[in-house]
């Protein structure tokens, strides 16, 4: 192994996948779990145990489904006269934040990649994660004469989450999965950043990650892209060794490769 290549291997990744809904964001961790890798999920989305991910480990490497233990964490809504609101109590974030300090099955995560360095924690999606942050701000705090009081909160709390989940203490890899927000900039151009609470905040996130990479469909394939681009800032410490575009199918397999040797 050359300096350089100690320079960029880390001993866990830290990334930021974005994507516009469909692009496969969660399907493209299963060539992870193909490879050996274990993934424990805060499924803010309700949509693992019933998505691609579970048909794609029956189909090609069964042996695998072991390795896949999700958390499925979403307030129950109800209809009222002023639309639908929170069922009671929001839980699911202060669920997730226990999970995160202990795991279902007794572990702590913050440690799990101390015990198996192919362990991941996924969090799918920020989107969602952000929602039921909201949620709880407001059922802190339902008289609030003010609502931005609910989403500065709500911000804070996420924005504690991601430096929780990317500090070098939290010694695990992660991938926290999030949709692309479309921004308008004062300057006339478009960003895109992952969307979270209000606007103020996704600009923020990325700078949290050494890793950002972006699913997106391309002429009907769906593909991975780790080069920046004119509408958003992609980034990783291996540029030199990954190429710009990737397939899908393999993408996440050679991108964990590339930063970990």
């Amino acid at each position: 192994m050359t300096t350089l290549d100690l320079f960029v291997t880390k001993p866990f990744v830290k990334l930021l996948l974005v994507g516009d809904s469909g692009t496969g964001k969660t399907g493209a961790l299963f060539p992870l779990i193909e490879d050996g890798y274990k993934i424990k999920f805060l499924d803010y989305d309700n949509k693992i145990a019933s998505g691609i991910l579970p048909i794609l480990i029956r189909a090609r490497c069964p042996d695998k489904m072991k390795n896949v233990d999700v958390e499925t964490l979403r307030d129950p809504l109800r209809a009222s006269a002023l639309g639908p609101i929170v069922d009671g109590m929001p839980q699911a974030f202060v669920k997730g934040m226990e999970l995160l300090d202990k795991w279902s099955d007794k572990s702590i995560p913050k440690a799990w990649g101390v015990h198996d360095p192919n362990t991941i924690l996924g969090i799918d999606s920020l989107t969602f994660l952000s929602d039921s942050a909201f949620n709880w701000a407001k059922g802190m705090n339902p008289s609030a004469k003010d609502p931005r009081q609910w989403f500065y909160t709500a911000q804070q709390a996420v924005e504690g989450v991601i430096a929780l989940v990317t500090s070098s203490k939290f010694e695990c890899n992660v991938i926290v999965i999030a949709h692309v927000d479309w921004q308008n900039r004062p300057d006339g151009t478009m960003k895109g950043y992952p969307t979270t609470v209000g606007k103020a905040l996704g600009p923020t996130i990325p700078a949290y990650f050494e890793n950002m990479a972006l699913c997106q469909t391309v002429a009907g394939k769906r593909t991975i892209q780790t080069a920046p681009t004119a509408l958003i800032d992609l980034k990783n410490p291996a540029a030199f060794k990954m190429v710009p575009t990737m397939p899908q199918e393999t993408g996440l397999r050679d991108f964990f490769k590339a930063l970990r040797g």
